[in-house]
Protein backbone atom coordinates (compact mmCIF):
# COMPACT_ATOMS: atom_id res chain seq x y z
CA UNK A 1 0.00 0.00 0.00
CA UNK A 2 1.52 3.39 -1.02
CA UNK A 3 2.63 5.72 1.77
CA UNK A 4 0.75 9.03 2.08
CA UNK A 5 2.53 12.09 0.69
CA UNK A 6 4.16 14.07 3.52
CA UNK A 7 2.68 17.53 4.20
CA UNK A 8 4.32 20.45 2.39
CA UNK A 9 5.85 23.38 4.29
CA UNK A 10 6.39 26.53 2.22
CA UNK A 11 9.07 28.81 3.67
CA UNK A 12 8.79 32.45 2.60
CA UNK A 13 11.95 34.54 2.93
CA UNK A 14 13.04 37.84 1.48
CA UNK A 15 16.12 36.59 -0.40
CA UNK A 16 18.09 33.34 -0.43
CA UNK A 17 21.72 34.32 0.00
CA UNK A 18 24.54 33.90 2.51
CA UNK A 19 23.23 34.78 5.98
CA UNK A 20 22.39 33.35 9.37
CA UNK A 21 18.64 33.06 8.79
CA UNK A 22 19.19 31.43 5.43
CA UNK A 23 21.83 29.06 6.79
CA UNK A 24 19.45 27.95 9.53
CA UNK A 25 16.69 27.32 6.97
CA UNK A 26 18.99 25.18 4.81
CA UNK A 27 20.13 23.18 7.85
CA UNK A 28 16.49 22.58 8.80
CA UNK A 29 15.52 21.36 5.34
CA UNK A 30 18.61 19.21 4.79
CA UNK A 31 18.25 17.44 8.12
CA UNK A 32 14.50 16.88 8.46
CA UNK A 33 13.19 13.38 7.76
CA UNK A 34 11.98 13.30 4.15
CA UNK A 35 9.08 11.08 5.17
CA UNK A 36 7.88 13.65 7.68
CA UNK A 37 7.65 16.90 5.68
CA UNK A 38 8.28 18.17 2.17
CA UNK A 39 9.61 21.70 1.67
CA UNK A 40 9.57 24.53 -0.85
CA UNK A 41 11.09 28.02 -0.60
CA UNK A 42 9.58 31.22 -1.96
CA UNK A 43 11.94 34.21 -2.18
CA UNK A 44 10.15 37.54 -2.42
CA UNK A 45 13.06 38.91 -4.42
CA UNK A 46 15.63 36.39 -5.71
CA UNK A 47 18.02 33.58 -4.87
CA UNK A 48 21.75 33.16 -5.44
CA UNK A 49 24.17 30.24 -5.73
CA UNK A 50 23.52 29.68 -2.01
CA UNK A 51 20.62 27.56 -3.27
CA UNK A 52 23.16 24.83 -4.10
CA UNK A 53 23.58 24.15 -0.37
CA UNK A 54 20.14 22.54 -0.32
CA UNK A 55 20.89 18.83 -0.58
CA UNK A 56 17.34 17.53 -1.10
CA UNK A 57 16.47 17.21 -4.81
CA UNK A 58 12.73 17.52 -4.14
CA UNK A 59 12.98 21.10 -2.80
CA UNK A 60 11.94 23.73 -5.35
CA UNK A 61 13.01 27.37 -4.89
CA UNK A 62 10.81 30.08 -6.40
CA UNK A 63 11.71 33.77 -6.92
CA UNK A 64 8.98 36.43 -7.18
CA UNK A 65 11.35 39.31 -8.13
CA UNK A 66 9.48 41.76 -5.95
CA UNK A 67 10.32 45.43 -6.56
CA UNK A 68 11.05 47.76 -3.61
CA UNK A 69 7.96 48.98 -1.76
CA UNK A 70 4.47 47.54 -2.05
CA UNK A 71 4.67 45.60 -5.31
CA UNK A 72 1.06 44.48 -5.85
CA UNK A 73 2.10 42.25 -8.75
CA UNK A 74 4.48 40.30 -6.54
CA UNK A 75 1.77 39.69 -3.94
CA UNK A 76 -0.58 38.52 -6.68
CA UNK A 77 2.10 36.11 -7.94
CA UNK A 78 2.55 34.86 -4.38
CA UNK A 79 -1.19 34.25 -3.99
CA UNK A 80 -1.31 32.31 -7.26
CA UNK A 81 1.74 30.25 -6.33
CA UNK A 82 0.34 29.36 -2.92
CA UNK A 83 -2.96 28.36 -4.54
CA UNK A 84 -0.99 26.09 -6.87
CA UNK A 85 1.30 24.56 -4.22
CA UNK A 86 -1.42 24.11 -1.58
CA UNK A 87 0.98 23.72 1.36
CA UNK A 88 -0.13 22.44 4.73
CA UNK A 89 1.93 25.18 6.42
CA UNK A 90 3.31 28.57 5.41
CA UNK A 91 6.32 29.71 7.45
CA UNK A 92 7.41 33.35 7.05
CA UNK A 93 10.51 34.85 8.66
CA UNK A 94 11.30 38.33 9.99
CA UNK A 95 9.53 41.61 9.35
CA UNK A 96 10.27 41.64 5.61
CA UNK A 97 7.88 38.75 4.95
CA UNK A 98 5.32 39.21 7.73
CA UNK A 99 2.76 40.79 5.39
CA UNK A 100 2.78 37.51 3.42
CA UNK A 101 0.74 36.06 6.29
CA UNK A 102 -2.23 37.98 4.89
CA UNK A 103 -1.65 36.60 1.39
CA UNK A 104 -1.37 33.06 2.81
CA UNK A 105 -4.65 33.52 4.66
CA UNK A 106 -6.39 34.83 1.53
CA UNK A 107 -4.99 31.85 -0.40
CA UNK A 108 -6.71 29.53 2.06
CA UNK A 109 -3.59 28.17 3.78
CA UNK A 110 -4.85 26.84 7.07
CA UNK A 111 -1.67 26.69 9.15
CA UNK A 112 0.63 29.73 9.39
CA UNK A 113 3.90 30.19 11.30
CA UNK A 114 6.12 33.26 11.64
CA UNK A 115 9.74 33.26 12.79
CA UNK A 116 11.58 36.11 14.51
CA UNK A 117 15.31 35.67 13.84
CA UNK A 118 16.73 39.10 14.67
CA UNK A 119 16.46 42.80 13.88
CA UNK A 120 17.79 45.13 11.22
CA UNK A 121 19.55 48.50 11.47
CA UNK A 122 16.18 50.32 11.35
CA UNK A 123 14.94 48.63 14.52
CA UNK A 124 17.86 47.62 16.74
CA UNK A 125 15.79 47.54 19.94
CA UNK A 126 12.47 46.31 18.57
CA UNK A 127 10.57 49.56 19.10
CA UNK A 128 10.07 50.83 15.53
CA UNK A 129 6.43 52.09 15.56
CA UNK A 130 5.66 51.01 11.99
CA UNK A 131 7.05 47.51 12.58
CA UNK A 132 5.15 47.13 15.86
CA UNK A 133 1.93 48.33 14.24
CA UNK A 134 2.30 45.76 11.44
CA UNK A 135 2.97 42.95 13.92
CA UNK A 136 -0.08 43.93 16.00
CA UNK A 137 -2.34 44.06 12.95
CA UNK A 138 -1.21 40.69 11.56
CA UNK A 139 -0.68 38.68 14.77
CA UNK A 140 -4.26 37.24 14.72
CA UNK A 141 -3.36 35.51 11.42
CA UNK A 142 -0.30 33.78 12.88
CA UNK A 143 -0.97 30.52 14.70
CA UNK A 144 2.53 30.11 16.05
CA UNK A 145 5.45 32.52 16.50
CA UNK A 146 8.92 30.94 16.68
CA UNK A 147 11.81 32.91 18.15
CA UNK A 148 15.47 31.87 18.04
CA UNK A 149 16.34 33.29 21.49
CA UNK A 150 14.79 33.83 24.90
CA UNK A 151 15.51 37.53 24.46
CA UNK A 152 13.33 37.71 21.33
CA UNK A 153 10.64 35.57 22.96
CA UNK A 154 10.39 37.88 25.99
CA UNK A 155 10.31 40.94 23.72
CA UNK A 156 7.57 39.45 21.54
CA UNK A 157 5.36 38.67 24.52
CA UNK A 158 5.93 42.02 26.24
CA UNK A 159 5.98 44.46 23.35
CA UNK A 160 3.65 43.29 20.57
CA UNK A 161 2.25 41.55 22.75
CA UNK A 162 1.79 37.88 21.81
CA UNK A 163 0.21 35.37 24.19
CA UNK A 164 2.74 32.92 25.67
CA UNK A 165 0.84 29.91 24.32
CA UNK A 166 1.35 31.22 20.77
CA UNK A 167 5.14 31.47 20.97
CA UNK A 168 7.88 28.86 20.96
CA UNK A 169 11.60 29.47 21.37
CA UNK A 170 13.94 27.21 19.35
CA UNK A 171 17.70 27.71 19.24
CA UNK A 172 19.56 27.40 15.96
CA UNK A 173 21.69 24.29 15.62
CA UNK A 174 25.26 23.95 14.39
CA UNK A 175 26.85 21.14 12.39
CA UNK A 176 29.49 19.90 14.83
CA UNK A 177 30.84 17.46 12.25
CA UNK A 178 31.56 20.15 9.66
CA UNK A 179 32.70 22.74 12.20
CA UNK A 180 35.32 21.33 14.55
CA UNK A 181 38.72 22.20 16.00
CA UNK A 182 41.75 21.31 13.86
CA UNK A 183 42.51 17.64 14.37
CA UNK A 184 45.96 17.77 12.82
CA UNK A 185 46.80 17.27 9.17
CA UNK A 186 44.25 19.73 7.79
CA UNK A 187 45.75 22.18 5.35
CA UNK A 188 44.68 25.84 5.60
CA UNK A 189 43.28 27.47 2.47
CA UNK A 190 46.12 28.06 -0.02
CA UNK A 191 45.45 31.80 -0.18
CA UNK A 192 45.42 32.29 3.60
CA UNK A 193 48.22 34.85 4.04
CA UNK A 194 48.87 34.26 7.75
CA UNK A 195 50.42 31.36 9.62
CA UNK A 196 48.85 30.32 12.90
CA UNK A 197 52.23 29.13 14.15
CA UNK A 198 53.66 32.64 13.83
CA UNK A 199 50.59 34.82 14.29
CA UNK A 200 47.73 35.22 16.71
CA UNK A 201 44.71 35.50 14.42
CA UNK A 202 41.64 37.45 15.51
CA UNK A 203 38.81 36.36 13.24
CA UNK A 204 35.24 37.26 12.44
CA UNK A 205 32.64 36.00 9.97
CA UNK A 206 29.48 37.68 8.70
CA UNK A 207 28.05 40.00 6.11
CA UNK A 208 29.65 43.45 6.28
CA UNK A 209 26.44 45.29 7.04
CA UNK A 210 25.97 48.27 9.41
CA UNK A 211 24.03 46.13 11.91
CA UNK A 212 27.06 43.81 12.18
CA UNK A 213 29.35 46.81 12.88
CA UNK A 214 32.67 45.33 11.75
CA UNK A 215 34.16 48.84 11.79
CA UNK A 216 34.23 48.67 15.60
CA UNK A 217 36.32 45.49 15.32
CA UNK A 218 38.72 47.17 12.90
CA UNK A 219 39.08 50.18 15.22
CA UNK A 220 39.68 47.88 18.21
CA UNK A 221 42.34 45.98 16.26
CA UNK A 222 44.14 49.23 15.43
CA UNK A 223 44.03 50.26 19.11
CA UNK A 224 45.38 46.84 20.05
CA UNK A 225 48.37 47.34 17.75
CA UNK A 226 49.33 50.41 19.78
CA UNK A 227 49.14 48.78 23.22
CA UNK A 228 50.64 45.31 22.74
CA UNK A 229 54.42 44.89 22.45
CA UNK A 230 55.52 43.59 19.02
CA UNK A 231 51.83 43.57 17.96
CA UNK A 232 52.59 44.25 14.29
CA UNK A 233 54.81 41.19 14.15
CA UNK A 234 52.31 38.93 15.90
CA UNK A 235 48.67 40.07 15.65
CA UNK A 236 46.55 39.58 12.54
CA UNK A 237 42.91 40.33 11.69
CA UNK A 238 40.75 38.21 9.36
CA UNK A 239 37.16 38.89 8.38
CA UNK A 240 35.17 36.59 6.07
CA UNK A 241 32.13 38.15 4.42
CA UNK A 242 31.17 40.86 1.98
CA UNK A 243 28.96 43.91 2.12
CA UNK A 244 28.72 47.70 2.14
CA UNK A 245 31.22 48.20 5.01
CA UNK A 246 34.06 46.49 3.13
CA UNK A 247 35.41 49.65 1.47
CA UNK A 248 35.42 51.69 4.69
CA UNK A 249 37.03 48.86 6.67
CA UNK A 250 39.85 48.59 4.16
CA UNK A 251 40.30 52.36 4.17
CA UNK A 252 40.63 52.42 7.98
CA UNK A 253 43.33 49.75 7.79
CA UNK A 254 45.14 51.53 4.98
CA UNK A 255 45.11 54.88 6.79
CA UNK A 256 46.74 53.20 9.83
CA UNK A 257 49.36 51.46 7.69
CA UNK A 258 47.90 48.08 8.68
CA UNK A 259 46.58 46.71 5.40
CA UNK A 260 49.20 43.96 5.38
CA UNK A 261 48.12 42.89 8.88
CA UNK A 262 44.53 42.08 7.83
CA UNK A 263 42.85 39.78 5.32
CA UNK A 264 39.33 40.60 4.09
CA UNK A 265 38.72 38.27 1.13
CA UNK A 266 34.92 38.61 1.03
CA UNK A 267 32.46 35.71 1.09
CA UNK A 268 33.87 32.16 1.08
CA UNK A 269 32.60 28.60 0.77
CA UNK A 270 35.43 27.16 2.90
CA UNK A 271 34.63 29.06 6.09
CA UNK A 272 34.81 25.85 8.16
CA UNK A 273 38.50 25.49 7.26
CA UNK A 274 39.14 29.17 7.89
CA UNK A 275 37.68 28.97 11.42
CA UNK A 276 40.40 26.39 12.13
CA UNK A 277 43.09 29.02 11.47
CA UNK A 278 41.63 31.48 14.02
CA UNK A 279 42.79 31.82 17.61
CA UNK A 280 39.89 34.04 18.70
CA UNK A 281 36.45 34.85 17.31
CA UNK A 282 34.89 38.32 17.62
CA UNK A 283 31.31 39.35 16.80
CA UNK A 284 30.79 43.15 17.16
CA UNK A 285 27.09 43.27 16.14
CA UNK A 286 24.72 46.05 17.18
CA UNK A 287 21.83 43.54 17.30
CA UNK A 288 21.44 39.75 17.07
CA UNK A 289 18.86 37.02 17.32
CA UNK A 290 20.95 33.88 17.76
CA UNK A 291 24.21 34.12 15.87
CA UNK A 292 25.04 31.17 13.63
CA UNK A 293 28.61 32.40 13.36
CA UNK A 294 29.04 32.30 17.15
CA UNK A 295 27.73 28.73 17.11
CA UNK A 296 30.10 27.79 14.28
CA UNK A 297 33.04 29.37 16.11
CA UNK A 298 32.10 27.55 19.33
CA UNK A 299 31.94 24.23 17.46
CA UNK A 300 35.36 25.09 15.98
CA UNK A 301 36.78 25.34 19.50
CA UNK A 302 37.27 29.12 19.66
CA UNK A 303 36.86 31.56 22.56
CA UNK A 304 34.14 34.13 21.79
CA UNK A 305 34.21 37.88 22.33
CA UNK A 306 30.81 39.30 21.40
CA UNK A 307 28.63 42.30 22.08
CA UNK A 308 26.04 41.93 24.83
CA UNK A 309 23.03 42.20 22.51
CA UNK A 310 20.10 39.96 21.67
CA UNK A 311 20.71 36.27 22.28
CA UNK A 312 24.51 36.53 22.51
CA UNK A 313 24.36 36.23 26.31
CA UNK A 314 22.51 32.92 25.88
CA UNK A 315 25.47 31.52 23.91
CA UNK A 316 28.55 33.11 25.50
CA UNK A 317 29.17 32.35 29.17
CA UNK A 318 32.12 33.16 31.43
CA UNK A 319 33.79 29.82 30.74
CA UNK A 320 33.69 30.30 26.94
CA UNK A 321 34.29 34.00 26.35
CA UNK A 322 33.46 37.61 27.14
CA UNK A 323 30.55 39.94 26.43
CA UNK A 324 31.18 43.66 25.77
CA UNK A 325 29.01 46.75 25.16
CA UNK A 326 28.15 47.42 21.54
CA UNK A 327 29.95 50.09 19.50
CA UNK A 328 32.77 50.37 22.07
CA UNK A 329 36.26 49.69 20.60
CA UNK A 330 38.01 50.38 23.93
CA UNK A 331 35.88 47.76 25.73
CA UNK A 332 36.63 45.30 22.96
CA UNK A 333 40.37 45.89 23.37
CA UNK A 334 40.06 45.32 27.13
CA UNK A 335 38.31 41.99 26.45
CA UNK A 336 40.89 40.89 23.88
CA UNK A 337 43.99 41.64 25.95
CA UNK A 338 43.77 38.68 28.40
CA UNK A 339 43.63 36.27 25.46
CA UNK A 340 46.44 37.99 23.58
CA UNK A 341 48.58 37.73 26.70
CA UNK A 342 47.63 34.18 27.76
CA UNK A 343 47.49 31.31 25.26
CA UNK A 344 46.32 28.86 27.95
CA UNK A 345 43.15 30.96 28.38
CA UNK A 346 42.53 30.60 24.64
CA UNK A 347 42.81 26.83 24.88
CA UNK A 348 40.63 26.53 27.99
CA UNK A 349 37.77 28.72 26.76
CA UNK A 350 37.96 27.25 23.26
CA UNK A 351 37.63 23.72 24.64
CA UNK A 352 34.68 24.75 26.82
CA UNK A 353 33.00 26.39 23.82
CA UNK A 354 33.27 23.19 21.78
CA UNK A 355 31.75 21.12 24.60
CA UNK A 356 28.88 23.59 24.98
CA UNK A 357 28.13 23.54 21.24
CA UNK A 358 27.95 19.75 21.20
CA UNK A 359 25.82 19.49 24.36
CA UNK A 360 23.31 22.28 23.79
CA UNK A 361 23.13 23.43 20.16
CA UNK A 362 22.94 20.34 17.96
CA UNK A 363 21.13 20.36 14.61
CA UNK A 364 19.08 17.20 15.40
CA UNK A 365 17.64 18.88 18.50
CA UNK A 366 16.71 22.00 16.50
CA UNK A 367 15.10 19.97 13.69
CA UNK A 368 13.02 17.87 16.07
CA UNK A 369 11.64 20.99 17.77
CA UNK A 370 10.58 22.51 14.44
CA UNK A 371 9.03 19.24 13.30
CA UNK A 372 7.15 18.92 16.59
CA UNK A 373 5.78 22.45 16.15
CA UNK A 374 4.59 21.62 12.64
CA UNK A 375 3.08 18.36 13.96
CA UNK A 376 1.04 20.23 16.56
CA UNK A 377 -0.47 22.52 13.95
CA UNK A 378 -1.21 19.83 11.36
CA UNK A 379 -2.71 17.41 13.89
CA UNK A 380 -4.86 20.14 15.39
Amino acid sequence: MPQPTPPLVVHIIFRLDIGGLENGLVNLINNMDTARYRHAIICLTEFTDFRARIQRPDVVVHALHKRPGKDVGAYLRLWRLLRKLRPAIVHTRNIGTLDCQLIASLAGIKHRVHGEHGRDIADLDGVNPAYLRLRRILKPLVQRFITVSRDLDAWLQATVPVAPNKTRQIYNGVDCQRFHPPAGGEEPPKDMPFNSREHLIIGSVGRMDPVKDQLTLVRAFLLLLDCVPKARQRLRLVHIGDGPLMVEAKQLLKSAGASDLAWLPGARDDVDRIYQTFDLFVLPSLAEGISNTILEAMASGLPIIATDVGGNSELVIDETGVLVPRADPEALVKALLPYVQNSSLIRAHGGNARERAEATFSIPHMVEQYAATYDQLVSA
